[in-house]
C-alpha cells in the first residue's frame, strides 16, 4: 500500500492517515510540526488539500508534506518573502521551503511564520468585511 500512496493513487482522508504512511522518525517530525502549527494557529482547521496536510483560517494558512530527504513547508509566497533572510541555509522557492530530514527542524521559526500567516489572513478577511459594508 505504501507504494500506492507514494504514487499518488491514494486519497488521504485525514492528517493522521497522511502521517502514518512514513517511517517512525519522519512521523515524529510531522507530528511535532503539526503540534507547533496547531499551537501557533489554535483557531485553524485541519484538512487535506493537494494531498497535503493543510491548515485553514480565512483561507489556506500553510501546507506541509514529507518527501524522501526533506519536509516541504508551504506558507504561501508572502510567508516565504517575509522570512526570506531566515531561509538562507535551506532550499526555498517562491512559496516553499525544504527542511532536510537529517537536520533539526526549526520549530520556533515555523511557529513565527504560522503566526505571521494567521495575522495576514485575519487582516485580509477583515478588509473584505469592511469593503462589503
Amino acid at each position: 500500500m505504501k507504494g500506492e500512496i507514494m504514487e499518488g493513487s491514494y486519497t488521504f482522508k485525514s492528517i493522521d492517515e497522511y502521517i502514518l504512511q512514513f517511517p517512525h522518525e519522519v512521523q515524529e517530525k510531522l507530528k511535532r510540526l503539526r503540534k507547533v502549527i496547531k499551537e501557533s494557529a489554535p483557531d485553524a482547521e485541519e484538512k487535506i488539500s493537494y494531498q497535503m496536510p493543510t491548515f485553514v483560517l480565512h483561507g489556506n494558512l500553510v501546507h506541509f508534506a514529507a518527501y524522501k530527504k526533506h519536509i516541504g513547508f508551504y506558507p504561501t509566497s508572502s510567508g516565504i518573502a517575509a522570512f526570506e533572510h531566515e531561509f538562507s541555509e535551506y532550499k526555498s522557492s517562491k512559496g516553499a521551503v525544504q527542511f532536510p530530514l537529517e537536520k533539526p527542524m526549526p520549530y520556533e521559526l515555523i511557529s513565527e511564520i504560522v503566526k505571521f500567516r494567521v495575522a495576514e489572513n485575519i487582516n485580509k478577511a477583515e478588509g473584505k468585511l469592511k469593503k462589503k459594508k
